[in-house]
């Protein structure tokens, strides 16, 4: 059996165990898509932009792929705190294969957490432009899943205490969400902030899903793709390199 396919299977079989952790990772989501769809959507509205929930619920989902993603870089301090991590590298297998199958696994999990969110944003009142266009959606999902899955399993590499790790990603995550264009248009953006989401690898994620969705996207979807696949790439080849160097 694939060394892939048993880190991929450990990281999901670790996420469906927990109910309490499903159930608290979808509390987040929940209170930004209640508290700002339907608050902020009369001004929304009166500006003349229409519907906030059909324009927030697509970054509403990117939120719960991104902190899941992230946040499965825990797991691989809490191996090395219980010895697991010592047990699988001194195994005859290439570490990358260790590093890409967990990073598989976490991505997995982000995935249907963004999929638990967007049936719940069906239900408040999302409605998609074109029905067709829902696989696209878990594509690009699973784009941004498998990014940011990388990143923090790229930092969980460096670090070797559970607070360094709660520090760094509350430091990135919210930045990274609050700046991606989740809460608010791109359109007409200063010059300094219009340069900061550029930079910002959820830009890119939060555009695709609102533009297969929603129809609402400020880049193409071939822009969007060609980014995230593109730091897909880094983060994954960053991770490998750090997760390799992983003293035991």
């Amino acid at each position: 059996m694939s060394v892939i396919y048993i880190m991929w299977l450990r990281e999901l079989r670790r996420y469906t165990r927990s109910r309490a952790q499903i159930v608290a990772s979808l509390g987040q989501p929940l209170l930004y898509l209640l508290a700002l769809g339907f608050g902020l959507g009369p001004i929304f509205e009166k500006a003349g932009q229409g519907s906030y929930l059909q324009f927030v619920a697509p970054g509403v989902i990117a939120m719960s792929v991104l902190f899941t993603s992230v946040f499965s870089g825990i797991g691989l301090l809490w191996d090395r705190q219980f010895g697991f991590l010592k047990e699988t590298l001194v195994a005859p297998v290439p570490r990358i294969q260790v590093m890409f199958g967990r990073t598989l696994g976490g991505a997995t999990v982000a995935v249907i957490q963004g999929i638990l969110i967007a049936v719940i944003c069906f239900i408040a009142g999302l409605r998609v432009h074109h029905i067709s266009h829902i696989p696209l959606a878990f594509f690009f999902m699973g784009l941004i899943a498998f990014v940011f899955a990388a990143l923090g399993m790229a930092i969980g590499s460096v670090l070797e205490d559970m607070q360094g790790f709660q520090l760094v990603m509350n430091f990135l995550v919210m930045p990274i969400f609050f700046l991606s264009g989740a809460l608010f248009p791109l359109f007409g953006l200063g010059t300094v902030l219009k340069w900061i989401t550029r930079f910002d690898p959820l830009t890119y994620g939060v555009d695709a899903l609102r533009g297969v969705l929603t129809s609402m996207g400020y880049f193409s979807l071939t822009v969007d793709t060609l980014v995230l696949c593109g730091l897909s790439v880094l983060f994954i080849t960053i991770g490998a390199r750090l997760f390799s160097r992983i003293q035991i």
